[in-house]
């Protein structure tokens, strides 16, 4: 009986030890950048990796508050990115936002109205999501004429050129 005390009670320890260790896990933010080909500031099958752009994460205290946290990144040959996060951000507002792209002809970050389009993300371990992975919506720097084919594109899509940028 005396024996099993003990075994329970370091069982209870090691679990306790185990959940906080994973509790403090790094979190990480990932994502991609592409090349919006046409302009349409979604991924379209004509859109482009692209390698070498590089992505800034920013946590801000509120809406336009200071900023809390700052990391930027680079993204591989495949157009993604992995940001390692520092700390729990619960209470801020995080977002990944475009800094710079590595192609001249691909090198416009959208703005609508006066607002940039970027990844809003929760980096914190306390909303029920069990991953310390952090997906982020793609971003797209426009290219600066879209693909003769876009038309096609989007037209297969059901969406006609119109109020495309």
């Amino acid at each position: 009986m005396e024996k099993s005390v003990i075994i329970f009670a370091s069982a209870l320890c090691f679990l306790s030890l185990l959940g906080s260790a994973y509790s403090e896990a790094k979190l990480y933010v990932e994502g991609r950048v592409y090349c919006d080909t046409c302009r349409s500031q979604f991924v379209t099958r004509v859109s482009e990796n692209i390698k070498g752009a590089k992505v800034r994460l920013e946590c801000r205290e509120g809406e336009g508050g200071s900023v809390t946290y700052s990391k930027e990144a680079e993204t591989d040959e495949s157009g993604a990115y992995r940001i390692p996060v520092e700390g729990e951000h619960e209470e801020e507002i995080c977002e990944v936002v475009l800094v710079k792209s590595s192609r001249p002809d691909c090198s416009e970050i959208h703005k609508e109205a006066n607002h940039d389009m970027n990844a809003r993300i929760s980096l914190t371990s306390h909303n029920g999501i069990s991953s310390p992975v952090r997906q982020a919506n793609p971003l797209g720097f426009l290219r600066k004429e879209k693909l003769p084919i876009c038309t096609e594109v989007l037209r297969e899509l059901g969406i006609t050129p119109q109020g495309i940028v």
